[in-house]
This record gives C-alpha cells, sequence and structure tokens, in this order.
C-alpha cells in the first residue's frame, strides 16, 4: 500500500527526510506541544458538546432533575447546558474536561512564548514566527472568551455585560461596533447565536490555521538551541523525530489528555446551575472571570473612573483601561523582536539560545511585565481578596494601585541587579581570580603556571 501511494505521489523522500529532522533535546521545547495536545482535546470534547448544545436564547421553562430550577424561565440555550450536565451520559465530564483544557491551553500558550521571550527564540529568522505566536495567542483568548460566554448563566451574562461596556467605550467607532457584534442593546436574544458561530466555526479554523502554518515554518527553519557542548550556529544536537521525539511527543499527549480528564473527573468548574439563568437585572457577587481574562477585568476595577473631554468628544473611563492599555501591551510584545534589534543594533541569525542571565536587560522587562500581569490578575478578584484578608475593598483596591507602580519597578532593577552579577561572575568580571601558588626554593610563594 504504501508503495503504491508513493509511486503516486512520490512522498517518499519528503518522509525519510522528516523522521530524520533533529530536535533538541530539552524539556523547555515540550512546552509548545502542551498546547498542541490541549487543542487536539478541545476539539475533540467540542465536536461532542456541540451534538447537544442549543444555540438559542429563546426562554423555555425548565424541567429538569435539578430540583431548585424546576420550573422558573431559563433560555433554551442554558437548559440545554443544564440536561449536557445532569442528563447526557459524561456530558458533565466532557463539560468539564473542555473547560480545564481551555485554561490549560492558553497557560501552554503564554509559558511557550515566555520561554522564547527568555531565551531571545524570537530573533532572526523567526520573527514570523513570533508574530503568528501572538496571533494564536489571541486567538485562543477570543476562544475562550466566546465559549465562557455560551452557558448563558448568570456569571457568562455579567462577563459579556463587561465586555459590552468596554466595547461602546471606544470613541466614534463603539456603539457601530457593539451593535454588530451584539444585534442591539444590551442584552440581545441574538448574541448567543453569534458567539456560538465565531467559537466552533470562525476562530477554530484560523487558529487551526495559524497553528499549521506556526509548525510548517518551525519544520522550514532549523531549530534553535541551548549552548549545549558541539552546538554551533550551523548544526543541531539533538535526537531525531523517529523514534526517539515521536515516542516522547506520543507519552507526551497521553499524559496531557490524562491530566486533563483527571481534573474534568474530579475538580468541579464552572458550576453553572449555583449561579442560575442569566437575568439583565442581577449580577453575581462575587463574579470573577477565567485567569486569563482576569487582567483585563482587574485594571477596570483599578484604572480610576476619569473621563477625557477632547475637542467635544468624550472618552467613557472603561476606554483607557480596557482597550488602550492592552492594546499598547500587546503593541509592544508584537513589535519586540524588531524593537530590541534596533536597540541593539544586532540583525545577524541567531540559532544558539540566551540565557536569561545574558540578557539582563531583556529579563528585567519580561519579569516587570509579569508582574503587572499578576497584580492585574489579583485585581480582578479584588472583592475576593479582599474578604480573605478581612480589609475593605475600597482599601484593597487602593493598595493594588500602589502595588501596580511600586512592585513591577522593584521587580524590574531586582532582576537587572541579580542577572548582572550572575553574567559578570560567569565571565569574571570585578571578582578575585583564584590562583594557585606553588613553594620556590627560597621558601617563598609564587603563581602557579596554568599550563
Amino acid at each position: 500500500m504504501l508503495t503504491w501511494i508513493d509511486e503516486r505521489l512520490g512522498l517518499a523522500d519528503w518522509a525519510r527526510a522528516g523522521l530524520r529532522k533533529v530536535f533538541p533535546d530539552h524539556w523547555s521545547f515540550l512546552l509548545g506541544e502542551v498546547a498542541l495536545f490541549c487543542l487536539v482535546v478541545l476539539v475533540l470534547t467540542g465536536v461532542f458538546l456541540t451534538l447537544f448544545y442549543v444555540p438559542d436564547a429563546t426562554t423555555v421553562t425548565y424541567s429538569g432533575p435539578w430540583l431548585p430550577l424546576r420550573g422558573q424561565t431559563v433560555s433554551a440555550a442554558y437548559d440545554s447546558v443544564m440536561r449536557l450536565s445532569f442528563e447526557v451520559r459524561a456530558g458533565l465530564v466532557m463539560r468539564q474536561i473542555h473547560h480545564w483544557a481551555a485554561l490549560v491551553f492558553v497557560a501552554a500558550i503564554v509559558v511557550h512564548l515566555l520561554r522564547i521571550f527568555f531565551t531571545g527564540a524570537f530573533r532572526r529568522p523567526r520573527e514570523i514566527n513570533w508574530l503568528i505566536g501572538i496571533g494564536l495567542l489571541l486567538l485562543a483568548l477570543a476562544m475562550g472568551i466566546t465559549g465562557y460566554s455560551l452557558p448563558d448563566d448568570l456569571l457568562s451574562g455579567t462577563g459579556l455585560r463587561v465586555i459590552y461596556s468596554v466595547v461602546i467605550a471606544i470613541p466614534f467607532i463603539g456603539p457601530y461596533l457593539a451593535f454588530l457584534v451584539f444585534g442591539g442593546e444590551f442584552p440581545t436574544s441574538e448574541i448567543i447565536s453569534r458567539l456560538f458561530v465565531f467559537h466552533v466555526m470562525l476562530l477554530p479554523a484560523l487558529l487551526i490555521g495559524g497553528v499549521l502554518v506556526h509548525l510548517a515554518i518551525l519544520v522550514r527553519q532549523k531549530h534553535s538551541q541551548y549552548a549545549v557542548p558541539r552546538a554551533t550556529e550551523h548544526n543541531v544536537v539533538g535526537r531525531a523525530f523517529w523514534p526517539s521525539q515521536a515516542f516522547k511527543s506520543t507519552g507526551l499527549a497521553i499524559l496531557t489528555a490524562a491530566v486533563l480528564a483527571l481534573m474534568g473527573g474530579l475538580v468541579q468548574i464552572n458550576p453553572i446551575w449555583s449561579y442560575g439563568p442569566f437575568d439583565a437585572t442581577t449580577v453575581s457577587s462575587p463574579a470573577q472571570p477565567d485567569w486569563y481574562v482576569g487582567w483585563l477585568d482587574g485594571a477596570l476595577r483599578l484604572f480610576p473612573p476619569i473621563e477625557i473631554t477632547a475637542l467635544g468628544v468624550t472618552i467613557p473611563s472603561p476606554f483607557i483601561p480596557g482597550v488602550l492599555l492592552p492594546g499598547i501591551a500587546f503593541g509592544i510584545m508584537t513589535l519586540w523582536p524588531f524593537l530590541e534589534a534596533w536597540v541593539t543594533g544586532e540583525h545577524a541569525e541567531h540559532q544558539i539560545l540566551d540565557g536569561p542571565r545574558q540578557r539582563p536587560l531583556r529579563t528585567a522587562f519580561g519579569v516587570a511585565g509579569l508582574l503587572v500581569f499578576v497584580i492585574l490578575t489579583l485585581a480582578g478578584g479584588n472583592d475576593v481578596v479582599a474578604l480573605i484578608f478581612g480589609v475593605p475593598v475600597e482599601a484593597m483596591t487602593n493598595i493594588l494601585r500602589v502595588a501596580i507602580v511600586v512592585v513591577p519597578l522593584l521587580g524590574f532593577g531586582l532582576t537587572y541587579r541579580v542577572c548582572t552579577e550572575m553574567r559578570d561572575a560567569r565571565a569574571g568580571i570585578g571578582h578575585p581570580r583564584m590562583v594557585r601558588l606553588r613553594r620556590t626554593s627560597a621558601g617563598g610563594f609564587e603563581e602557579d603556571d596554568p599550563d
């Protein structure tokens, strides 16, 4: 059969070269594979959920087994998710595996991008793949937000309310864009079906297409590698795809699916029966989104209610923390390879990766950015944090407003100092040189010749 296929397609040489491709043997290169395997789990569980989900906001009367809701008016979407959770065999575990896989998927992409950033793997000739990676992260966030909103429960409805408020805050085009996406003034009956189309058709197509392009460029280009013995700018030191890397990746895929299944079966997530159906007159409290958009919610909570009026145009307060600042942050991330090359003047190709201590300034900027993200994420749950520590929410908000400025600056300075000291110590700069002494025939000492 293989001979018959090769005679018609001529794939033998291509397959032989692919099987011999060398992969660097380091655990950090597997982070991207974890994201890929999470995407596979998301597709498989998503297909199952799509068979039972009803993307309709039409009201129905709930008559399922959950007694506190029986007889209440809910949307058909919410009713279908409740049926998935309590009446469809394996429905609840599939829902929870899907949700956990989404969280781990975004986390794996973020950690993968951090590995690339801190090791300088974004430099020439890999700028294109860095841009594609940022695009994949944005698509993953959009997938998470649209999927999070589909159950039409009170928590996801609160999130949609926040998104609508941020969109209409965009000067000039905001109201038109909100009408285009939501189909009218919030709440609307069209938003569920529109989110469903985005979540199961448009965004997955773009995401899978981006992943394929990302992998194609990875195969076309040579792998970057750490400065291991025998590694140069012109070779790759590691193991061939077959059989070593193939078996390692297969084991990692099975392990990833097993961990996600274990989490989906034992760790409860998104219990919509506890939140109740969406009601435009009610807001659940405490209400926090999933972690990957918690930083956006935190920015909205920390930013003071300031509205700027210029040339007769008033810019609503949600615009700056909800649109402008995230746009600047992602803009800097996207352009970083070109900015660093412009500042440092390094335009040569790089196949050997840096250690974080070798580039103190880049590492310090990365740590400061991470600290901003962490504090904003904490601010997204400031009411919960205040409850845990027994302080007023207003006091906790003010503390975080100070921390968002002070902590990243301290982190930047400390990281730069530590990396500089480690780099200089390794190079022997500014440190006493260890010498070996020997006794002379006259009874004194002299430095031993290292040769």
